[in-house]
């Protein structure tokens, strides 16, 4: 017998799906509805949500305006597969906004928005390996799930696979760096310049920022020999600038893609570029060899449109990057200080917009890195967390428009009561 509505549902989910659940987070949260800044489980209880969606609802659940644009276009219709003209008036911002975006193309899930921007630099360059960042994430492509969170380290470049299925062919496309190195990646470039496609990098990877010259270095190489740069922007487009980590940077890549912000909670993702590269969506213009087929029956959906249109005028209005930075760097001291007063070895990754705190002492600068964790704090300051009504990712808090002085004190409390928790394992 079930003792509550989540159990209940648990246990249906069970029947249903693979492990109970969607795959993307931990089963066992059933989630039933979101305003603003808080979110309500199946049996009514309540967080304050640093997931907000896997980082979509930069502006909160249900912000009332996101609302009323997606009532209007529910009114004139759902999806149409044809061109629209919210999709239209959404391109024109985004190419308005972000530096290397000349033209986009539309999908549903950033996992397409990264596989089709290799498929672009391929097609534009002639040749077929891709350079990614081991970490890094790049999607659910077989490309993608090369070395973004291996268990066993291979000597680089050697890819690792993270998932059966992957066939010996799709390896065989993939070769991996170290995050941050700039003489590593200065000389693999260099290396294999006569077979590299793109190089692929989240320019702020999960939650490591890039180090001095590390971009730069990227950019100045794959200039030279050819190399279509592609900076994953699915996480960091519209969240740590207006323009995107290119613009917080300083760096223009050759194409991007976009994801999570632009679609204001519905699926909807982009790949951007220049014009050049982007015209191999265009048959008339580069002709049967060098056209790249894509189509997708959501691609562009006007809800999707109206949803992510809205939410980029939010974010354009004056404080609201402040805003969301001021959040997010006063709970990033609170976990500093609260872990060093403690005594607890800690150090806090990220941006204010996107963080955590690695229970290790030291700097961050790689994948590698990151496995220095305590990973017994690392589970018990989350548990404790989520049990005093605090949702998050297991290694990422989000900030967003949404959270208010109520929330952070409450957040705060609950971090040094997290913090406190783990000294027990001592």
């Amino acid at each position: 017998m079930t003792n509550s509505n989540q159990d209940m549902w648990r246990a249906r989910a069970r029947q249903v799906l693979p492990a109970g659940g969607f795959g993307n987070y931990d089963p066992n949260v059933v989630l039933k509805a979101g305003r603003g800044s808080r979110v309500w489980d199946e049996d009514g209880k309540e967080y304050i949500d640093y997931l907000i969606g896997s980082g979509p609802m930069l502006v909160g659940h249900n912000h009332p305006e996101v609302v009323e644009a997606v009532q209007a276009q529910l009114a004139d219709g759902m999806t149409f597969f044809t061109t629209n003209a919210v999709g239209i008036e959404l391109a024109e911002v985004i190419c308005d906004a972000v530096p290397c975006a000349e033209q986009l193309r539309y999908v549903s899930t950033g996992s397409e928005a990264d596989m089709y921007a290799m498929r672009l630099a391929r097609a534009h360059t002639g040749r077929d390996l891709i350079l990614k960042f081991e970490g890094g994430y790049h999607g659910m492509s077989g490309e993608a799930l090369m070395s973004m969170a291996p268990q066993n380290l291979a000597n680089f470049p050697q890819p690792v696979p993270d998932s059966a299925g992957i066939p010996q062919a799709t390896r065989d496309g993939v070769i991996v760096a170290p995050f941050n190195d700039i003489a590593f990646a200065r000389q693999i470039i260099a290396e294999y310049a006569g077979q590299l496609a793109g190089v692929i990098v989240e320019p702020l990877q999960r939650l490591i920022p890039p180090v001095p010259g590390f971009l730069e270095a990227l950019r100045e190489e794959t200039t030279r020999h050819g190399i279509v740069l592609i900076f994953d922007e699915v996480v960091t487009g519209f969240r740590l600038a207006l323009g995107g980590g290119q613009e917080l940077y300083g760096i223009t890549p050759d194409l991007c893609t976009l994801g999570k912000v632009i679609g204001g909670g519905f699926p909807l993702a982009a790949i951007a570029g220049t014009s050049e590269i982007m015209a191999h969506f265009d048959i008339d213009k580069v002709g049967q060899e060098q056209f790249t087929f894509q189509v997708g029956t959501l691609s562009g959906n006007p809800v999707a449109a109206s949803a992510g249109l809205r939410t980029l005028e939010i974010l354009k209005r004056d404080g609201a990057y402040e805003a969301l930075r001021d959040t997010g760097r006063r709970l990033m001291h609170s976990l500093a200080t609260t872990a060093n007063q403690i005594g607890l070895p800690a150090t806090v990754v990220g941006d204010s917009v996107l963080f955590d705190v690695v229970f290790a002492a030291g700097p961050v600068a790689d994948y590698r890195d990151t496995l220095r964790t305590n990973a017994d704090f690392q589970k018990v300051f989350n548990e404790s967390l989520r049990a005093d009504g605090i949702l998050k990712a297991p290694m990422k808090f989000y900030a967003s428009l949404a959270h208010d002085e109520t929330d952070l004190d409450a957040t705060e409390q609950a971090i040094a009561r997290a913090m406190e928790a783990c000294t027990r394992l001592c």
